[in-house]
């Protein structure tokens, strides 16, 4: 029996290795607190883009260690710890961490959990009748009344802040109201890409400030290829209209007749008449 276990773990450290030479890269993200029906629809939506495999630690080390053409996924070690599934991909690391991202969905939160966001029990019918919990709902802070035979949440209250851990009692109480305070997915902590390992702060993208800088840097250019006439596509109207300004301007101020030009010489003209007229009358 310990050989044929043997045998098997060999044969799976060969399709990891396999799986390592196949795809340019390999993101490691923690199981803890995934749940399964989760994971499995993940792993639907994902098929496209890359391949889910739950694999023992020890195992990916004896499959890395046989990549020798790949000295730099040795590093992926360091962050070997707990349970772990490791994706396989050949998709940029960073879109592949923004649909892991996008793929979280809010669920009920279990003890131990951390809130996503303030959690905010409102005013109003819980739909719960009178019973055990009144106390429950009191020993979180919420005061209640009762009518019509339900009980009510008296006002608005606060009972986590974001970023906190839920307690096995709040977790209770928000089941029972059915609040989804949590959000649950895959936490990528590490990739490595094509001999360059990245950290989970390396991977994290924040999409507003990115495309605000990038909205600043086209302004810049925009700014400075004005400044210094170069015609681009992007600023070539934009060009037009300066030098039809500024050769308007310059045919205004050396009174220059043309077609564009001679209604408003003609009306300076005569605005300038009118007021050496009226300081002839006053002398």
């Amino acid at each position: 029996m310990p050989r044929q276990i043997a045998l098997e773990k060999t044969q799976e450290v060969e399709e990891v290795r396999t799986l390592l030479q196949q795809y340019r890269a390999l993101g490691v993200a923690s199981l803890e607190k995934v749940r399964t029906a989760q994971l499995q629809g993940l792993k639907r939506k994902l098929e496209n883009n890359a391949y889910f495999r739950v694999i023992k630690n020890a195992l990916i080390r004896r499959a890395v260690a046989q990549c020798k053409d790949k000295p730099e996924l040795k590093k992926l070690e360091e962050h070997l710890s707990g349970a772990n599934i490791f994706l396989f991909t050949n998709i940029n690391p960073f879109k592949l961490v923004l649909l892991l991202e996008k793929s979280r969905v809010k669920a009920t939160a279990r003890a131990g959990d951390i809130a996503a966001e303030d959690v905010i029990i409102s005013a109003g019918n819980t739909g719960l009748s009178p019973g055990p919990i009144i106390s429950l709902l009191g020993a979180i802070g919420l005061r209640t009344r009762i009518e019509a035979g339900s009980v009510w949440v008296s006002r608005d209250t606060l009972v986590a802040r974001k970023g906190e851990v839920i307690d096995t009692r709040l977790a209770g109480v928000l089941s029972k109201l059915g609040i989804k305070s949590v959000e649950i997915g895959l936490s990528m902590k590490v990739m490595y890409d094509d001999g360059l390992i990245m950290t989970e702060e390396q991977l994290r993208v924040d999409l507003e400030e990115i495309q605000r800088r990038f909205g600043e840097a086209y302004v810049s250019a925009l700014n400075l290829s004005l400044n210094v006439a170069c015609p681009l596509p992007e600023n070539i109207v934009l060009l037009l209209q300066k030098a039809h300004h500024d050769a308007y301007s310059l045919a205004l101020s050396e009174a220059i007749p043309n077609n564009e030009t001679i209604v408003d010489l003609v009306r300076r003209a005569h605005m300038e008449m009118l007021s050496l007229h009226t300081r002839l009358k006053r002398d």
